[in-house]
């Protein structure tokens, strides 16, 4: 995914999180082109004439859908010829091993198993199930703890089981290498998401794997796609658009809380990566957002 016009969004859900909920009412659609790790189901309300990409492929929606989204597949809905003043929409993201992969492979999970590896390309779902299904996922935010996640999870069961789902993009276009199957990786990894609030360097990081610093250098890149210093700084940032999300910190208090040397950095990488300034990208997010 190395198209500069796609940016990568680097969301604030952290490993400790089931998922993430995040529901506003807006005038009009203003994120860019965009993909993530992360799997998104998008309810949308009210945007009757707006446009749709996911992947490769371009729709005018009507007045209600529903989208899933899977792991790194391009995507934005843009105003276009939407004259709403009143645009509902619900975003629910969540990780890719939020479900076990040897759970998903039993028999009663087939039907969920089937629909995540159809959502690679993007899966649209019927106004019929659309209409029985946004009541629960509207009210999804007035649960917690374990019973959000068992109706999240009854929610992606009826709809993996529901009629007239339609895919979206062409398999072509679809990056689906997304799994690093390395140890060395999921260890360096791991040290970077514990420790991104310290000082890391590549020296450090390449003695935990048993590597040299130049072997692991381009082992990182040749496995992720990007560098060490990248990989880095999207934990960093994934970690302040938290604390932006969840916290009243100033942007420097959370440029030091984040491992970032000085705030002009993170000013810097921040606009770099998401197309803004960290206090354009708070003011942004004033809706109704929740961890689980």
């Amino acid at each position: 995914m190395n198209n500069p016009a796609i940016t990568k969004e680097i969301t604030p859900l952290t490993q400790n999180d089931c998922f993430t909920l995040f529901s506003r009412v807006k005038k009009e659609f203003n994120f860019p082109l965009h993909y993530h790790d992360e799997f998104e189901l998008n309810l949308i309300i009210n945007a009757k004439g707006a446009k749709r990409i996911v992947g490769d492929h371009i729709e005018i929606i009507d007045d209600i859908e529903l989208v899933l989204v899977g792991p790194n597949l391009p995507h934005a809905w843009f105003t276009h010829d939407c004259k709403s003043e009143k645009i509902t929409e619900i975003t629910i993201q969540w990780h890719r091993d939020l479900i076990d992969e040897k759970l998903l492979r039993r028999n009663q999970l087939h039907f969920i198993k089937k629909m995540f590896e159809r959502s690679s390309k993007g899966l649209s779902f019927s106004r019929e199930t659309i209409e029985n299904i946004a009541p629960r996922i509207l009210s999804l935010d007035k649960k917690s703890g374990f019973d959000s996640v068992i109706s999240l999870l009854l929610i992606l069961n009826d709809l993996s089981t529901s009629r007239g789902i339609t895919t979206l993009s062409d398999a072509g276009f679809v990056d689906t290498n997304v799994s690093y199957n390395s140890r060395r990786i999921d260890k360096a990894f791991d040290y970077m998401n514990t420790n991104y609030d310290k000082p890391i360097v590549l020296k450090d990081v390449a003695k935990l794997v048993n590597m040299t610093e130049v072997s692991f250098s381009r082992f990182i890149k040749k496995r992720t796609g990007v560098t060490f210093i990248d990989s880095l700084n999207e934990i960093r940032l994934g970690h302040a658009t938290r604390m932006l999300i969840e916290t009243t910190h100033t942007v420097a208090e959370i440029s030091y809380n984040c491992g970032f040397n000085n705030i002009s950095n993170f000013n810097r990488i921040f606009k770099k990566k998401k197309g803004c300034t960290p206090t354009d990208f708070r003011e942004d997010y004033s809706g109704t957002r929740i961890f689980i």
